[in-house]
This record gives structure tokens, sequence and C-alpha cells, in this order.
């Protein structure tokens, strides 16, 4: 059996933790990921160069324009206003991306309705009609036949509104469903015919269709604006609880960590019972029997609060975490007891390495800036395409659609073989190398992010194992511990281990760029009814999502023998493997038990500060009800605070918990190296030895 799980480690009475003369891991993987790191860095100058991230800001027109740009001409006019918006109705739409009608860019949308030849015929009209005409129109010298065929001018307005920086028809809903726009149900559309106002909202609907999530997201940028110095207090609070939940985790970690396990029951508790209260209330109220169903995606999502069935789903989730938590807490009453002495052992590690408690704030920065790149390189990228004209006629024409070059239209023969053409800017895109491989441009961003991300992870990960092993292997504590561990564990990581980092991380990346391939396989696959490729794909996630998460337990545990022992990656992920598997009872009772109970504890800080932003931004504080600000969707900042909040406490815990598996690894080490003798004594801490009722002959081992 033993030779199955590897060999057992052997008595060396040289070693005395972490290895100090040691040499490069993985050289060849260290050289993939710094050529892969300069080569990201030329993908985005490449980007930088070509995109422009105004077209995800500014509406355009059909010249390519940006409606309100500061610096252009049209700084003043940033509303974007249709000639036909009936032609905004077309499934070409969606494929254009922009309607098959002359856009023009305008200070303000018009306010009524009015057809040219009304306005042609009055001249105190002219003016105002003219600032939705295309420049040089002069209704003295044209006739309105002759501004109508050269598409000068709308054959009418309408009484707007402005919509995401559009000028779409002012709709609105009289008693009986009467679609009305100002009032008027039909409108002379100015060529001799009629037009109801019922046609306009197929078309409001298809021009906006594009940017309707624009609105939300606008919204929620607002929230952002007038809440973020709230935000940061709840995040300042956060990491403040956390802080002051770790220092008393160091002198009182029994006490705290069933002070927790109480805490945690209580504040489900709560939850449960404010969702119940919430339920009893809305009975009777008009509209709360409604069902999430029936009322489909709204963009206001606090009408979701006003419906039974909402709090109704939020109490049966709460329940059955509730019992979840209860139940394991039962049946592993007696391990939690192991691990609450490990997580003791844990907190005077940590005691002895305070400096190991910033540590995650690197960590945040790297990864901050690793997520600020991607995201910059990212929108660069997507809008670094060129303007695409094509040829739109109201009539079928062998050119419609066809490219063309706005500047050049007028003298091709094309305008004289299709009446009333237009060259029109459609959409972006392009026809250069640059813009055929930008599939591969974005794929390699979503790549490197990952790799990057990753490597971030696991550079924490083997600096905070490699000053844990130090305190461990010192046999006389607080003596034998090195000065500044965790800049020494950190100095070692990048000066030996830069490649094994990158090894682990890639293949990590690998399976995660698979699990995004898949989603996206799934979004498209979706309106199938192929139902065995259903099964298929949602097999396929299930077996990576496990791969993932076997992966990430494999590389924790590989990094840290590669900071104990600096060897390479796949000799560490073997050793780790192996002596997890001699051990797996162990595995099983004291590290997924103590996991548990570090969740609780994050669990409680977010349900502390969730709980309170809550009652604030939602304005239930009476005494801070002036106070709060001002939102759309309450529901924002206070999600942004219990993320934050996950975020920091997971930061902080992080420590704990790669201190936990650390010290876990040393003393499954430590159990097969010594035997408690006098010339192999165990290296554990006299807790530890008292819980394994094992003893020391040699005395002269300190106890902290």
């Amino acid at each position: 059996m033993v030779k199955n799980k590897g060999e057992a480690r052997k008595f060396d009475p040289t070693f005395k933790g972490p290895i100090h003369n040691r040499g490069c891991t993985d050289v060849f993987c260290c050289i993939l990921f710094i050529l892969a790191i300069l080569g990201y860095f030329a993908v985005g100058i490449l980007a930088w160069s070509q995109g422009d991230p105004r077209k995800v800001i500014y509406p355009t027109d059909s010249r390519g324009q940006f409606c309100g740009q500061a610096g252009t001409p049209l700084e003043k006019k940033p509303l974007l206003f249709y000639f036909n918006i009936l032609k905004c109705a077309s499934p070409l739409t969606l494929l254009e991306f922009q309607c098959p009608t002359t856009q023009l860019c305008v200070e303000s949308c018009p306010t009524k309705h009015m057809t040219l030849v009304n306005a042609y015929l009055n001249k105190g009209e002219q003016e105002y009609y003219k600032q939705f005409c295309k420049e040089g129109v002069d209704f003295s010298k044209m006739s309105a036949p002759e501004i109508l065929k050269h598409g000068l001018c709308p054959s009418m307005l309408m009484s707007s509104k402005p919509f995401t920086r559009r000028c779409l028809p002012a709709l609105s809903t009289m008693k009986g469903g009467v679609v009305v726009v100002g009032n008027e149900t039909s409108f002379d559309n100015g060529k001799g015919g009629k037009v109801n106002a019922t046609d306009f909202l197929d078309a409001s609907k298809k021009s906006n269709v594009v940017v309707e999530a624009r609105q939300v997201a606008m919204r929620i940028f607002e929230d952002y604006t007038v809440s973020w110095y709230w935000i940061l207090i709840g995040l300042v609070i956060a990491m403040v609880v956390s802080l002051i939940f770790i220092v008393l985790l160091r002198y009182l970690a029994g006490i705290m960590i069933w002070v927790m396990i109480v805490m945690v029951i209580l504040v489900i508790g709560y939850g449960i019972f404010h969702c119940a209260m919430e339920y009893r209330s809305l009975k009777g109220e008009p509209g709360s029997d409604v069902t999430i169903r029936d009322l489909g995606l709204q963009t206001d999502f606090s009408v979701y609060l006003q419906i039974r069935q909402t709090w109704l789903a939020f109490m049966i989730i709460l329940s059955i975490v509730e019992v979840v938590v209860i139940l394991l807490l039962v049946f592993l009453r007696k391990r939690v007891l192991i691990a609450i002495a490990l997580i003791k052992e844990a907190s005077r590690a940590v005691g002895h390495v305070m400096s190991s408690l910033f540590y995650p704030l690197l960590t945040f920065a790297l990864l901050a800036l690793v997520i600020a790149y991607w995201a910059i390189t990212a929108v660069f990228l997507s809008t670094s395409n060129e303007q695409v004209y094509k040829v739109f006629n109201t009539t079928e024409c062998e050119y419609s659609r066809d490219t063309c070059n706005p500047e050049m239209f007028n003298t091709t023969n094309i305008s004289a073989q299709c009446p009333g053409a237009e060259c029109l800017f459609a959409f972006y895109g392009g026809e250069t190398y640059y813009h055929k491989y930008l599939i591969v441009f974005q794929f390699y961003n979503v790549f490197l992010f990952f790799w990057c991300a990753n490597f971030v992870t696991a550079l924490g990960q083997v600096t905070l194992a490699g000053a844990f092993a130090s305190y461990y292997w010192a046999f006389k504590k607080p003596d034998d511990i090195p000065a500044s561990p965790i800049c020494s564990s950190l100095g070692r990581a990048l000066r030996y281990h830069t490649g094994s980092l990158a090894f682990g991380s890639l293949i990590l990346s690998l399976v995660q760029v698979i699990r995004v391939l898949l989603e996206y396989l799934d979004q498209k696959l979706k309106a199938a009814q192929n139902r065995f490729a259903k099964f298929l794909l949602s097999c396929l996630k299930c077996c990576f999502w496990c791969l993932e998460k076997f992966i990430k337990f494999l590389n924790r545990n590989a990094y840290i023998m590669v900071a104990i022992y600096g060897k390479s990656f796949c000799t560490s992920a073997r050793d780790a493997f192996f002596l997890l598997m001699r051990n797996i009872i162990r595995v099983a009772v004291l590290d997924k038990v103590t996991d548990f109970l570090l969740f609780l504890g994050k669990l409680l800080i977010v349900g502390i500060v969730g709980i309170c932003s809550f009652f604030f931004f939602s304005g239930r504080i009476k005494a801070v009800e002036q106070t709060a600000p001002s939102l759309n969707y309450y529901w924002v900042p206070i999600l942004t605070v219990v993320v934050g909040s996950y975020l920091i406490a997971h930061g902080f815990f992080s420590v704990y918990a790669m201190c936990v598996d650390t010290l876990f690894l040393c003393f499954l080490e430590d159990l097969e190296r010594n035997d408690g003798t006098a010339e192999r004594p165990y290296f554990m801490s006299q807790n530890l030895l008292t819980i394994l009722k094992k003893s020391n002959e040699d005395q002269a081992k300190t106890v902290d």
C-alpha cells in the first residue's frame, strides 16, 4: 500500500525548514511566461494605438462622427436624431447595428409634430425645421420634393424625448391601452400617407435594443457617483472588523470560533425572520401575488422586492443554508474540537509572522493591476474597428448594402442607377490583417488575464507557505524563526521558482479557458433542440468544474512543497499528493473542517457588514435616513459592499487558510520524519502533541 502512495519521509538531521541552497526550477516555463508577457504588452500597445473608447460612450451619426464629444464641431450637439425611425424596426437593424436611415447630431429633440411640406409653406417654421436637416439646405432655392429626393431633410418630425442620447418618440399609453405620441394616435408622414403611433413602438424598441442595457449601466454608474464614499466607508469597516476578528482569534481562538459559529447561526436566523416578515407584510397588497416568471426581466430591480415570491425564495434558500450548517456542526462536533486546536496553532504562527496579515494588500494591488490591464485592453480591442459605410436605398437595388466611400459616393454611377440611394455609416469593422485576427487578440487577452491572475495568486501562496514553514520547523520558537520570513520567502519564490509558479498557473488557466468556451457554447446552443448536445455539454461543464477544483487543491499543496524543498512543480505536486494520500483520514478530519470554520468566519463578517449596509442604504434607519444618498437601485452599493467585504475577509482569512494548510503538511511530514525521541524530536508545538497523545522525550523544547 505504501508503495502505491509513495515512500514516507525519512529522518534527516540536517533538515531545519525551507531549503536555502536551491536552484532555478522549470526554466523553460519561466522563459515561456516572460515571452507571453512581452506579447501581452505588444497586444496592449497595438490595441491602444488602434482603439477608440469613445465609440462606447458617444452615439455616432451617419458620417461616423461622435455626437457631443468635447473639442469637436459637434460638441454642442449631444443627441442623435433619426430621419425615419420606422426603418429601425427592420430586422437588419440588429445585423447592421445602425438604422438604415440618415442620422444627425442635434442640440435638442423635436417637441412637436410637423411635416416638411407644412414647414416649407410656413416660413416661420423653416428655421426650426432646418436644425433637423443636413447642412446647406436652402428652402428658398429648392422645392420640398427636391429636398426629399436628395434626402436632405426628414419628411416629418414628431414629439420626441432624449433616451440614452437618442431622440425617440415620446410614447405613452392612455386609458384603454391606446398608444399615443404627444397625445396623437396617427400622423401625416409628409408623403401623403398616415402613420399610426403603434408603428413607432416597435421601431423605438428595435432602435434601442443595443443600448437598452446601457441605460441600466448609466443608472448604476450614477448610484456609484453619489454613494462611492459610503461604499468606501463600508469597506473600511469590513477591513476593521476583519482585523479585529483576526487579532481576537490570535488570543481567544477557542472562544472566538464558538462565538463565530453561534453568530453565523443567529445572523442566518435573522435573515429568515426578516424574509418571513416581508412575505407576511405583502399579503393582500395589490400586485404582490405576481410570480417572478410572469414579471419577466425588469430594469428596475426593486420591483422584485415588491412581490411575495421573491421573499419566499430568499426564505427557503436561507432555511436550507441554516439546516445544512447546523447538521454539519452536529455530525462534526468532535472534528471541530481538533480543528480549533489547529486554528490555535495557526494563530500563534500568524502572531509570530504578523507581516503576513499585510501581504494580501500586495496580492490585491497586483490583481487590481492585472484586471485593469485586461479590461482596458479589451475595451480598446473591441473599439479598434474602422468605420464601414454601406449603400442604403428605399427600393431594391443591386448595390444595396454594398460598401461605399462617403466622400466619393456622389461621383459614382450608383446614385444614378439607384435613385434615393445614400452612403451611410453602418457599423465598425475592417478588412486589414489586424481586424481579421481581432478575435485572436481578444482570446489572447482573456488567456493571459487568467494566466497572470493565477500567477499572482500562486506567488502569494508560495510566499506565505515559505514564511509559515519557517515558523513550524523552528525548533525553539520564536528564537529560531528567521528575520523577515515574508521578505525572504518572496525573494526565494521570485528568484528560483517563477517557472514553477508559471507552470502551475498555466495548467489552471487552460482549464479555466476551456470552461469559458463551454459557457460560450452553452449560450449559443440554448435555442437548439438537440438534447444530446445539451446533455454532453452539461457533462463537460461538470467535469471541467471538478477538474478545476482538483487542480487548485493540488497546486496549492504543490506550492507549499516548492516553498519548503525548492523542487520543480511536477515533483512537488507528486510529493504533496502522495503525502496527502498516505494521510487521507487526517486530511478529511482536520483540513476540510478547518476550511469550513474559516468560511463561517468570512460569512459572519459579510453578514454583519451586509445587514448594516442594507439598513443604511434602504433608509430603514430613521436616525440616518436623511444622510443616506438618493439612489436608483439601493441594492447597487449594498451588493458592492457585500462583495467587497467578502473579498477583504477572504484576503485576511486566506492568510489563516494558507497557514493551516502549510502547518498541516509540515505536521504530516513531522510525523513521518520524527518519532519523539531525543535524537528525532517532533517540531510541532506542545498543544498539538497533547491532542495527538504524543510527547518528546527531550523536554528542552520550549512551549509557546
